[in-house]
């Protein structure tokens, strides 16, 4: 009764109302993918060569780009962090993030593809013989398109988010580590990484959730096999035949609840430790 007396519980109507869209979709896209036959399209899809190469090939790129956008970004931030106090180079930094994913996506093909500014301005100075001796890095089996231009656009957001926890950091924590005979590392794991992980396991879950799930830059720089994900169940959807369209809402079903399952195991990760700090537990 305390609650609806001083009307905390209308905080949570926004949210409420806001995860009613999304879990709508949800509870749609698993009916859809059941289609009165069960979990026949489930099983049809996990026996496909095509759709398990694109889940692996989907994770991989990813997860590589995850990583290497997570790595760039606190390199940065930890010995940038200090100017970016300035209004100026944080705007430099941030510019990236005005853009759309495809705009970036639209660069790499001008500057990285056989026919790009690159390969062009490497063979006019000699160091190649013609522009096509240049590297696939666009439309390539191995996803490396997609991954420059998904470490472009997330590095200044990896920025973004670390850089209020670095400098919310007393600089009296270094000089008691270097007090007792610490080197660069202990500082690092000692006093960034405490203060560093749960918001590098969220950064980690953002970037990576929306890599994974992208349309644009897959279907604008990526190969037709193998294909990520986001790009197969569109084809599914969108194709000619009627009856791939479960296989679509089974696809992305399967990714729903495969963030989901990776989302909620960060959580108990990093909450688990607080539970035993909370029942004075030493283990």
């Amino acid at each position: 009764m305390k609650l609806f007396k001083n009307r905390t519980f209308l905080l949570f109507l926004p949210v409420a109302i806001f995860l009613m869209i999304p879990f709508y979709g949800f509870i749609h896209a698993v009916i859809q993918s059941l289609g009165g036959e069960g979990l026949a399209h489930y099983e049809e899809i996990l026996s496909s060569e095509r759709f398990l190469s694109s889940v692996w090939f989907s994770v991989r790129t990813a997860g590589i780009a995850t990583l290497v956008s997570i790595i760039l970004g606190l390199g940065f931030t930890k010995f940038f962090h200090p100017l970016l106090t300035n209004i100026s180079p944080r705007l430099m930094v941030w510019i990236p993030m005005l853009f759309p994913h495809f705009v970036w996506g639209y660069m790499v093909i001008l500057m990285l593809s056989e026919t790009g500014w690159l390969p062009q301005i490497l063979a006019a100075a000699g160091w190649l013989e013609t522009p096509s001796n240049f590297p696939v890095w666009t439309r390539d089996p191995e996803g490396i398109g997609i991954i420059i231009t998904y470490v472009w656009k997330e590095v200044p957001l990896v920025i973004l988010l670390l850089f209020p926890v670095y400098a919310s950091i007393r600089p009296e924590y270094y000089a008691l580590v270097d007090s007792l005979g610490g080197n660069a590392w202990h500082r690092f794991t000692t006093v960034d990484l405490p203060h560093l992980l749960p918001v590098l396991v969220e950064t980690f879950l953002i970037i990576f959730s929306f890599t994974l799930a992208a349309y644009e830059v897959p279907a604008l720089i990526g190969t037709t096999f193998p294909e990520m994900i986001s790009v197969l169940g569109y084809e599914w959807f969108y194709g000619s035949s009627w009856d791939d369209r479960p296989l679509a809402f089974a696809a992305m079903v399967m990714t729903s609840l495969f963030l989901l399952g990776l989302t909620l195991m960060s959580y108990y990760g990093l909450s688990r430790p607080r539970w035993r700090a909370m029942r004075g537990d030493r283990q």
